[in-house]
């Protein structure tokens, strides 16, 4: 049967892209809400041109399905953390934990200095802990909240918090992709940390002074927002205290600790109710909403939050909107749409359509500005068709280490620039499994922060000005370059 296969043409590999591309831009014209059904379809459609085609070039359709299932079956881990994060903001909804962080915020983050100060809370948070996802659904969804309360736009808040929290994931030890990006180029860890700051550096200091001119120069209409309002329709609603600090506390400790994310999510998840059931009782009991033992009501508040739409309501409709939550249902059109973009991906390399455009990619690198430049399109490229960071990541590595070997670079060049643009920019790409999920645990359309992530936009381009002006760029030595290459070698048994 193999013989019988063709490799597919450059025009041939373009097209489902084309198609998806279309459809995307009718959904974004047509629809209000593209993540209801219109962006799953299109992915679907998409995918059914690209099975159309790896069938006419010999393909059969048991060994396409195969590939999807694989694809889609590297999602799960993201599809069930997605699914916690939804229970645990529920959970740290009606404990009162989001709440006080909206109260002490709007207490000590005066306008001026608010999307500076959310940039560097983040990125320490992120940096403990070693993960984006889990800060931006903790203090990232309270900082939203103090923010939109202070009359930011919202796009505005959700960049300055997912520029922090995606430099402190990058720079983290702990994260999963600071650890991946290393092995899949043949360097360690700590050396690709410390090459990685020559980038990382320049990029976060920069959205740092954007912010801070935004932040100096972006005139709050303070009569559109009454804080002392939201401050008491808060503080008459819930007890507000510093002894809910613990919650968020107890789930970095047990991150730092490397507890693995879904343990520490069920974690944090059952702090919350346990602390609801301690510090709010009356929202437990207008939450249960009937008659019956306060065990009883304490039962069903919880499990309503963390399964399904609770809304705390309160004499103030700004403040209303910020205490809702989603709970695992209001998970379910991003885990859709993160299967139907699994779905694409899977087609699209079951048919040998990605390998071929990032051959043609390669046709056009001679130097290191040239092969830096390549990586951070291909690395975007899988980000958009493959809608996974993680295959940003592999793939790419696997691709261009030989690469970046015979041209006399050392390996920790290809692994700050899969970080330096794999990482980063998924969270842009609305389908991708990180931009969905980010979008909808922060409730803010992905093109809505697009313009605002800083940090995740300029991270890339800091990649390619730094190799097309040869600045700190590393090559083998004669001395070294054996062991790297053994190194590269070794990677393949990872």
């Amino acid at each position: 049967m193999s013989d019988k296969i063709k490799s597919p043409g450059l025009i041939a590999s373009l097209i489902p892209i084309a198609v998806l591309i279309i459809l995307l831009t009718f959904n974004v014209n047509f629809f209000e809400d593209t993540l209801s059904g219109a962006n799953q379809i299109a992915l679907i459609l998409a995918a059914s041109v690209a099975g159309v085609i790896a069938i006419r070039l010999g393909h059969n359709w048991k060994s396409v399905r195969e590939q999807i299932v694989k694809s889609i079956s590297s999602a799960m881990p993201s599809i069930l953390i997605l699914f916690l994060i939804g229970s645990l903001a529920g959970t740290w909804m009606i404990s009162g934990v989001v709440p006080m962080l909206i109260y002490y915020g709007l207490n000590l983050l005066n306008p001026t200095i608010f999307l500076v100060a959310s940039v560097i809370i983040c990125a320490l948070v992120s940096l403990a802990t070693g993960s984006s996802w889990s800060t931006i659904a903790t203090i990232g969804i309270a900082l939203l909240g103090i923010g939109t309360t202070l009359g930011y736009n919202e796009g505005l808040v959700a960049g300055a918090i997912i520029s922090g929290a995606y430099f402190g994931d990058k720079m983290s030890p702990l994260s999963d992709t600071t650890n991946l990006a290393p092995a899949m180029a043949g360097t360690d860890l700590f050396t690709h940390i410390r090459y990685m700051i020559l980038t990382t550096g320049p990029s976060i200091i920069i959205t740092i002074i954007i912010f801070i001119v935004i932040g100096f120069f972006n005139k709050i209409d303070s009569a559109s927002t009454d804080v002392n309002a939201v401050m008491d329709a808060i503080s008459g609603k819930f007890n507000v205290s510093l002894w809910l600090l613990l919650v968020p506390a107890f789930l970095i400790i047990i991150i730092i600790k490397k507890v693995p994310p879904l343990p520490a999510l069920i974690a944090g998840t059952l702090a919350g109710a346990l602390f609801a059931v301690i510090f709010q009782p009356e929202v437990i009991r207008e939450i249960a909403g009937g008659e019956g033992s306060f065990v009883k009501q304490s039962y069903m508040a919880v499990m309503k939050t963390m399964f399904g739409n609770v809304s705390v309501v309160t004499e103030n409709s700004a403040v209303n909107e910020l205490l809702s939550t989603r709970g695992m249902a209001g998970m379910l059109n991003t885990i859709w749409l993160i299967i139907s973009a699994m779905v694409f991906g899977g087609v699209m390399d079951a048919a040998g359509m990605l390998v071929r455009i990032t051959q043609t990619i390669m046709r056009v690198v001679h130097n290191a500005g040239s092969l830096v430049g390549a990586t951070v399109s291909t690395c975007l490229f899988f980000n958009i068709t493959a809608s996974d960071q993680y295959l940003a990541i592999v793939v790419p590595g696997r691709m261009f280490a030989k690469t970046y070997r015979d041209m006399g670079f050392k390996p920790e060049l290809l692994s700050r620039t899969l970080e330096d643009s794999g990482t980063v920019t998924s969270v842009l790409i609305p389908w991708n499994t990180c931009g969905a999920t980010q979008s909808s645990v922060l409730g803010v359309p992905t093109f809505s922060y697009l313009p605002y992530a800083y940090f995740n936009l300029i991270s890339p381009l800091m990649s390619i000005f730094m190799a097309a002006f040869n600045i700190k760029i590393r090559r083998l030595s004669d001395d070294d370059g054996e062991s790297h290459v053994h190194s590269n070698d070794d990677r393949k048994d990872i």
